[in-house]
């Protein structure tokens, strides 16, 4: 039988899990791949809509009973944390209506860990590739964006008021967890989903130039520069294996996020191992 698989059209995933949707893994069964944003998988996930799916690592509390946490496939770095835009000279949030691109998406749970005590005025959630438009339009105050918004977002006459990958790395000392991949309980045995999602990767990179064409099939940022960029940030030595340091960033993020009330308790033993 066919595995379901719930990607971001985003030219990381679609580099990372080329050779899995292609049937080059050995051993792998047959993909039937949806390509959503990834507050789209977090809400679809709730409801084990997939066997394999990205969602945030901000959605695991709701999702843990039903899913297996991968060791593998997501996206955690350094320098790579999501950005707050605004357009003009503000240098705070006072009074603000901020859009954010999901409310169980990391970057709006680092924004609100950043923002506490200082919250904005309103949050309205908009679908990604509106946000930039939107604040360069004065529809919104100030725009929570990710991905290749952070090469892009000049063009749009924007400033970043806070860059929330430097505040987390500075405040933790640890890479910011944004995307995670999760393997349905009773549905695949999370060992050898790692194992086709680590030969995927292995694949990626042995040789880039495979998958190409059809990363630049889904990019929403067609020009090269863009997409070779964004890869080379969000595919990297964590996206094989999330190791301790990706763990323990984690195991920060959900322990912090349920001190502040923002997420329900979770194990760490859940939240950190897929054989849990």
């Amino acid at each position: 039988m066919a595995l379901s698989l719930a990607i971001s059209p985003c030219p990381n995933d679609t580099f990372v899990f080329h050779a899995l949707v292609h049937g080059r893994v050995p051993g792998a069964p047959p993909v039937e791949v949806t390509y959503a944003d990834v507050d789209v998988t977090n809400t679809a996930a709730e409801r084990g809509a997939f066997d394999l799916v990205k969602v945030s690592f901000a959605a695991l509390p709701w999702l843990l009973d039903d899913y297996h946490l991968l060791p593998c496939g997501g996206a955690l770095g350094r320098g790579c944390g999501p950005l707050v835009l605004t357009k003009g000279d503000r240098t705070d949030l006072t009074g603000a209506t901020v859009a954010v691109p999901g409310d169980r998406t990391t970057a709006y749970l680092l924004f609100r860990l950043w923002a506490a005590g200082k919250p904005p005025a309103r949050i309205e959630v908009v679908p990604f590739h509106e946000i930039m438009p939107g604040v360069a339009a004065g529809r919104y105050d100030a725009g929570l964006v990710i991905h290749e918004a952070r090469f892009t977002y000049h063009r749009h006459g924007l400033t970043a008021l806070v860059d929330l990958g430097e505040w987390w790395e500075a405040d933790t000392g640890l890479p910011i967890p944004l995307g995670a991949i999760l393997a349905r309980r009773g549905a695949v045995d999370p060992e050898a989903a790692a194992g086709w999602v680590r030969e995927s990767v292995r694949q990626a990179w042995a040789d880039p130039a495979a998958s190409r064409e059809y990363v630049l099939a889904h990019a929403q940022e067609m020009e090269l520069d863009v997409v070779d960029r964004h890869i080379g940030l969000y595919v990297n030595e964590f996206t094989a294996d999330l190791g301790e340091a990706g763990f323990a960033a984690i195991a920060a993020l959900l322990d912090r996020a349920a001190d502040a009330g923002l997420v329900p308790q979770t194990s760490s033993s859940r939240a950190t191992a897929w054989t849990s």
